[in-house]
């Protein structure tokens, strides 16, 4: 005779093997057959903010006015753009005359030209937006060292898909030790038009 506590025994494991072969069919029922193709498409990216995209334009837009790139800084300009110019001068109005000036001007500026931009904040309001941010240019001017500092606004208008700069107003600002090299030093026969060629 079998005792009660074998009899026990002897339904748990068959219980048990009832159990585990269940969830081993289970497991062969969920992997997928290596026959069907597995979805390699890339996950779709997650948007990025309009503040975050502006300010990335503005550093583009800086990067190839730094090396002349015309062309690649029309790119993130409307063709009726606006240019107020740090000079009591009317504003240069479209692309195409602010793009002959830029050229004009680059011709006095040798070895290179950097741009230093800093505290830039963007401001966006449906299809506007504008930004601000400071700056600081370097190169050289007729072979003399030319440093100059100053702050731009950038008014964007979403066109389409893009966001173009439709307003730039750039102002440079006098601090207390260029005044004072200002002063000291004698002007300039033909001195650069700067607020035009820094965006």
């Amino acid at each position: 005779m079998i005792s009660r506590g074998t009899w026990a025994r002897m339904i748990a494991a068959v219980i048990a093997i009832l159990l585990l072969s269940t969830a081993a069919s289970a497991q062969k029922k969920k992997k997928q057959p290596k026959d069907q193709p597995v979805d390699t498409s890339p996950m779709p990216a997650a948007p990025v903010p309009v503040s975050d995209l502006l300010d990335h334009n503005i550093g583009q837009m800086l990067g190839a006015f730094q090396a002349g790139d015309i062309e690649a800084m029309h790119k993130y300009y409307s063709d009726n753009a606006v240019f107020v110019r740090a000079t009591y001068e009317p504003p240069v109005i479209g692309w195409q005359n602010y793009a002959a000036l830029v050229q004009q001007q680059r011709a006095a500026f040798t070895g290179g030209m950097g741009i230093i931009r800093r505290n830039t904040s963007v401001f966006v309001h449906a299809d506007m937006a504008w930004a601000c941010y400071q700056w600081q240019f370097d190169s050289l001017y007729q072979g003399k060292p030319y440093t100059a500092r100053g702050q731009t606004t950038l008014i964007f208008n979403k066109q389409g898909e893009n966001w173009l700069i439709v307003h730039n107003h750039t102002s440079q600002i006098c601090d207390a030790s260029i005044c004072e090299q200002i002063q000291t030093q004698p002007a300039p026969q033909n001195p650069p038009a700067a607020a035009p060629t820094k965006p």
